[in-house]
């Protein structure tokens, strides 16, 4: 066979792969496209349930859940940004399976069976993050941040009792009304902030999983993530401090989990490798 030849035939299997992956990518886009225009239908019903935890904040203090447009094109680039958002939730199972389709015939079988469980699991997680977020962190955080309407309006009205203005009694100073884009932000950030956060454990173990970290060694550094999780909670989290002890105390127990099902893997390995001969004491 000539040099020519060795070259085609090696050029040969890099174009199908190519092609595979323009295809992938091409299905996930369409898909994409058409949950996204799902999403822009149904902005409507996603931005009350996106709005109930500022709603109920805002009644806590006597006010009507109200917000403001401030520029003309702010309501429109609102809906496109939830329909974006939701399209990309609603879509994000179909383009892992495109993914999972496109490397697993390159996957031995065991590779399968490792990788799979964790394609399934990186939604999950990201789901109960987002749910924990929404649920228990966002209530607190814009009750917290409206309090400063009571600390601004006794600032103004010195001798005024300490209590939140109210739609009903404009006199008292400092009143929230909100932009509906800045409040929306606000709130999706931190629904993607703890969705991340929550993927710790599947990050960690598929890492420990392919052999790259161990058990031991996230032991010996476990001061070190205390560190990193509080810094990323001073980041992610309102400047309270039991916003920040609330998202430390839930993401914390994660990177536990993630130690304790890396060390089930390894015991695992160790306990495949005794019986085919092929265990090498590191101390030996």
């Amino acid at each position: 066979m000539s040099h020519t030849d060795e070259v085609d035939a090696s050029a040969a299997p890099l174009i199908e792969h190519l092609k595979e992956l323009r295809n992938r990518i091409l299905i996930s886009v369409a898909v994409l496209g058409v949950a996204c225009l799902v999403g822009y239908l149904l902005w409507i019903p996603i931005f009350h349930v996106l709005s109930i935890p500022m709603c109920n904040a805002m009644a806590d203090y006597g006010q009507k859940c109200q917000f403001v447009l401030i520029k003309l094109q702010e309501g429109f680039f609102v809906a496109v940004k939830i329909a974006v958002w939701a399209g990309f939730a609603m879509s994000f199972p179909v383009i892992a399976f495109q993914l999972w389709r496109f490397v697993a015939p390159g996957l031995y079988r065991n590779e399968k069976s490792a990788f799979l469980p964790f394609l399934v699991a990186s939604p999950a997680m990201f789901i109960a993050g987002a749910a924990f977020a929404y649920f228990m962190i966002l209530p607190g955080a814009f009750h917290f941040f409206l309090s400063y309407q009571g600390d601004f309006s006794q600032a103004m009205n010195p001798g005024a009792p300490p209590v939140a203005p109210s739609i009903t009694s404009p006199a008292a100073g400092v009143l929230y009304q909100g932009s509906v884009e800045s409040f929306l932000s606000l709130t999706m950030q931190f629904i993607m902030a703890f969705g991340l956060c929550f993927q710790l454990p599947v990050l960690l173990t598929l890492m420990g999983k392919a052999g790259m970290i161990s058990s031991g060694g996230l032991r010996a550094t476990r001061k070190y993530a205390v560190v990193a999780i509080l810094s990323i909670a001073a980041v992610a989290t309102p400047p309270d401090v039991m916003s920040q002890l609330i998202m430390f105390f839930a993401v914390y127990p994660l990177y536990e989990l993630s130690i304790w099902l890396i060390a089930g893997f390894e015991k695992k390995r160790e306990a495949e490798a005794r019986a085919d001969g092929t265990w090498v004491d590191e101390e030996e």
